[in-house]
């Protein structure tokens, strides 16, 4: 069993609360199997004594000087351990996503056989090994700033390959972009002789430069997208204008797509209209640094994207490319938006953040010869190229009705259905939970540890003296545990049932689909859990009876990015053709995939099913719960997810679910309410902000002016605060400066408007999102000002390290987790939340990991320990007025001096995303493997022995 995943399934244990206490079937499931104690008892012996991951002699920050790990603890008579030695961050822009990679192959590939050591290498090409704690930062400004006093760090990069030589088996690297995929990182491996997963450092070079890559796509015989090549200093802007006239652009507004050729898929691409718009936009490319060698490429109107992944299930190094099943996507527009809007491509924000503007659909809506193609030219060009164990292939499928590519004649793509263009090779592809790897190996049967392991297996076939650990393997593909509910469910021995719910319709849902989905992927590890992902559907998609709707999920349709594509793809797969299509292109690959995969002894079979969503009334669905004896995981963030709603549905039906009851859910979502349950600990350092209600129709029918004076003066304050009464923890939350922003305000609630853009008041702020449908009140309070902390690092190109914060105000904003049972709430260490884009934490900010930065535990530079003490304790005793239990998040504002908390609100259902501050306040505390222990077993309702 993946100790790994056991860390984050420890943690989410005590989040199965004793709602139920005195009832067999409501105490907490996970720990009621008498193995389970054993379990986690193995599991801190031997993980937390130290820490999980991180490389020889590394010390821990100023709370102790111990040693983190002793990678070289691996005995001789325990040497077919593979020791893996995973490498994150580098210099480029995606060193926060190569993080979030790092902690999603982290979580699912380390067990009994395979233990990772983690590394890091920062903006300047200085190389650490990291602790388990700072891979699950949410972004390596967490911790950049601090890596010289909380990491090893080594000499030169030399020091450090000679450091995995000794130290590690197999080096995994997930540095995208720079030094990840330019072929730096594995030159310096293979100088040092260091066996490594993917391809080869001079494959690298030559795929990775865009401009390389074409010229031998089209030396290979491919059709490749027309480009002209913007280099250094002297740009010629006379052969620039030939360029666009011979391809029959206007020079003066024909559209391109503007990229650097040596960036990465994402970073810098952009689109131009004529010469001069181009050139400009190729100048800001080089001037900022992104890259001095820039693409000026034909922007292929009316196709559709698709990427691919290509794995290699050869021998040694005799390379049998098998693609994947590939997958179309989709941009897609809502409502009106802007010419700027309709132009934007593929980009980073779309590729790594939740967002409606784009749908992915696996297998592409193409017809079946152009997919059948498509997989056979990636895997053509995954072998001409001389790539290695796996990688992500993209490209363009052109329909005969679009324009065809007057170069093409003669060339692999020219279909009789259209034409297939291949324009972006990734050496090391994007590794998040959700991301394309995952979707498509879904679809195929792997989940995300049996094709992460085969790859590592298959990358360690070309080291002889790897072998072994190949044979010896004792790794078990985890089984599918989804649908269907049978009877054979019922009598399986001492197997618990867990409902993971998420979804919703506010605008908290895409967190909501995130947190979900990493709690379900991590609760799989316990084989004494039967865990079932569940989506629920937005309130205008009713059953018969014209009550809610819930999806119960098979593995491969969570794997999305919104809970409107998880939703169109359960409608897409139980439409009778395209579930056929699906499961002819599914075994057509697996029959690709096993012709290769059986004759390796390492490789014991796939382990997700092919199954179908079912489509359950929501009391229907809790009537399932209750007859199987279910505990429900509510993972709904905002509406009836944390309005008690939900809660009171389930208790009335016997049904336990983790998170505090009805009433103080009620209380909790209602922030006027909680204000008010809190108001009488004023003397105790409990603080409250003042706070004036407005009706939506009030404020809609008033002039803006007549409201800006009113609440100024109500307020005693020059600025404000706006927020919905009852919503989540981001939804709707500004700053007003003036009556004029105020204006801007009410016109988002009166337009319906699901976003307001950056900077549309008069202090710059980032994205605002905004409910839906919008609020029917509104809270005002006095905006609390703090001062800016500004995060100084080597990966900013700073000289300076450190924190800078002037002080002149002596509040900072908290977010901290509240864990225990009813009555007994324990406050975990607090993180000071950094805001990068405005005034207001954006939801990205605090949920999406390598967005936001949070310091965990709060610099003594900011807090003494003895303010931070008088915190904790105030904000436990917050927690258990408001009669919390299992697990919450209270937002509030700190008194660096007094410890006073000035509270904001209480999340009772807190993002529990892969980098979500919870999670990183609970790694915070696992120093002594016997309070962990202690910790499980109460947060259980059991109590210690002596206590």
């Amino acid at each position: 069993m993946a100790s790994s995943y056991l860390s984050f399934a420890s943690k989410l244990s005590f989040l199965h609360n004793g709602n139920y206490k005195n009832d067999a079937v409501g105490r907490n499931l996970l720990f009621d199997n008498p193995n389970s104690y054993k379990w986690n008892r193995k599991f801190s012996d031997s993980c937390f004594s130290k820490t999980r991951c991180s490389g020889v002699g590394v010390t821990r920050a100023a709370s102790t000087t111990e040693a983190v790990v002793d990678n070289n603890r691996v005995s001789k008579e325990d040497s077919r351990v593979l020791r893996v030695g995973l490498i994150c961050g580098g210099p480029s822009a995606e060193r926060g996503i190569s993080l979030n990679s790092a902690r999603s192959v982290l979580d699912h590939i380390e067990g009994d056989d395979l233990q990772v050591s983690c590394y890091y290498i920062d903006y300047d090409m200085n190389a650490f090994a990291i602790s388990s704690a700072q891979v699950y930062s949410n972004t390596p400004a967490d911790f950049d700033f601090k890596l010289e006093s909380l990491a090893k760090g080594f000499s030169s990069l030399d020091e450090f390959a000679e450091h995995l030589a000794a130290s590690v088996d197999i080096v995994f690297p997930v540095i995208h972009g720079r030094f990840g995929e330019d072929g730096g990182i594995q030159e310096l491996l293979e100088r040092h002789n260091v066996p490594f997963v993917g391809t080869g450092s001079r494959e690298c070079r030559k795929a990775f430069d865009k401009y390389d890559a074409s010229l031998e796509l089209s030396k290979q015989g491919f059709i490749t997208v027309p480009s002209f090549l913007v280099q250094g200093s002297e740009i010629d802007e006379c052969e620039l204008s030939k360029w666009f006239t011979s391809n029959q652009l206007d020079p003066n507004s024909g559209k391109v797509v503007v990229k650097p050729a040596r960036a990465g898929s994402s970073i810098g691409v952009t689109v131009a209209y004529g010469v001069s718009d181009s050139l400009k936009k190729a100048n800001d490319l080089i001037s900022e640094g992104i890259d001095d060698k820039i693409l000026v490429e034909i922007f292929l109107e009316g196709g559709s994207e698709f990427t691919a992944i290509v794995l290699d299930v050869g021998s040694g190094f005799d390379c049998h490319p098998v693609v994947l099943l590939p997958t179309e996507v989709e941009i897609q527009f809502h409502g009106s938006v802007d010419v700027r809007e309709e132009d934007a491509i593929f980009n980073y924000r779309r590729k790594y953040l939740p967002t409606q503007q784009v749908a992915y659909h696996t297998p592409p809506r193409f017809p079946l010869k152009v997919i059948e193609n498509i997989r056979e030219g990636a895997s053509i060009l995954f072998r001409q190229l001389g790539l290695r164990d796996f990688a992500r292939i993209d490209g363009w499928f052109l329909p005969n009705s679009m324009h065809a590519l007057s170069s093409s004649a003669g060339k692999f793509g020219r279909t009789e259905l259209g034409t297939i263009i291949y324009n972006d090779i990734n050496l090391i592809s994007g590794m998040e939970q959700t991301s394309f790897l995952f979707q498509q190996a879904s679809k195929v049967g792997f989940s995300h540890s049996n094709i992460l392991r085969s790859v590592i297996h298959h990358a360690c076939l070309r080291f002889p003296n790897l072998a072994s650990h190949n044979e010896a393997s004792a790794h078990l593909p985890r089984r599918s545990k989804s649908l269907p509910f049978d009877e054979a469910f019922n009598k399986r021995e001492g197997i618990r049932k867990i409902f993971v719910l998420f979804g919703g319709d506010t605008s908290e849902r895409q967190v909501s689909l995130m947190s979900g989905t990493n709690v379900w992927l991590n609760l799989l590890a316990f084989d004494e859990l039967d865990v079932t992902p569940c989506l629920l559907a937005p309130s205008d998609d009713h059953s018969d009876d014209g009550s809610r709707v819930v999806w119960s999920l098979p593995y491969s349709l969570v794997l999305r990015h919104t809970t409107e594509e998880v939703l169109d793809a359960c409608i897409e797969a139980i439409e009778p053709a395209q579930a056929a299509l699906t499961s002819h292109l599914r075994n057509q690959v697996m029959n690709d995939l096993m012709e290769c995969l059986k004759k390796h002894s390492w490789f014991t079979g796939f382990d997700i099913a092919d199954e179908q969503p079912v489509r359950y009334s929501l009391e229907k669905w809790v009537k399932l719960a209750k007859e199987v004896q279910a505990t429900v995981f509510i993972a709904v963030h905002g509406g009836i997810g944390e309005d008690g709603t939900l809660q009171s549905l389930l208790e009335s039906e016997g049904v336990p679910h983790t998170g505090p009851g009805a009433a103080a859910s009620k209380t909790c979502m209602d922030k006027v309410a909680t204000s008010l349950a809190l108001s009488h600990l004023a003397d105790l350092g409990v603080l409250t902000i003042n706070k004036d209600v407005r009706r939506k129709e009030d404020l809609l029918n008033m002039p803006a002016l007549e409201i800006w004076d009113e609440l100024i003066s109500k307020l005693q304050c020059e600025t404000l605060c706006v927020k919905p009464a009852r919503d989540g923890c981001s939804t709707g939350v500004a700053r007003l400066c003036c009556v004029e922003d105020l204006a801007v305000y009410i016109k988002a609630l009166k337009d319906c408007l699901l976003r307001i853009p950056p900077d549309s008041f008069s202090k710059s702020h980032g994205m605002i999102e905004m409910p839906s449908p919008p609020p029917e009140r509104l809270i005002f309070e006095p905006f609390i000002e703090t001062d800016e902390i500004v995060v100084s690092s080597k990966s900013g190109g700073e000289k300076a390290q450190g924190l800078v914060w002037k002080g002149n105000s002596r509040w900072v904003e908290i977010t901290v987790g509240v864990i225990g049972t009813l009555g007994s709430m324990r406050s975990l260490s607090p993180s000071v939340t950094v805001k990068e884009t405005g005034d207001i934490l954006s939801l990205e900010e605090k949920f999406q990991g390598g967005t936001g930065i949070n310091l965990t535990p709060p610099p003594a530079s900011i807090v003494s320990n003895e303010a931070l003490e008088r915190c904790k304790h105030r904000i436990e005793l917050i927690a258990n007025t408001l009669q919390l239990e299992g697990f919450s998040r209270i937002d509030a504002f700190l008194n660096v001096d007094s410890g006073e908390v000035l509270i904001i609100e209480v999340n009772t259902v807190p993002g529990m995303t892969p980098s979500t501050v919870l999670i990183h306040q609970l790694k915070e505390e696992e120093e002594d493997p016997t309070v962990y222990i202690k910790k499980c077993r109460i947060f259980t309702g059991e109590e210690e022995d002596g206590e």
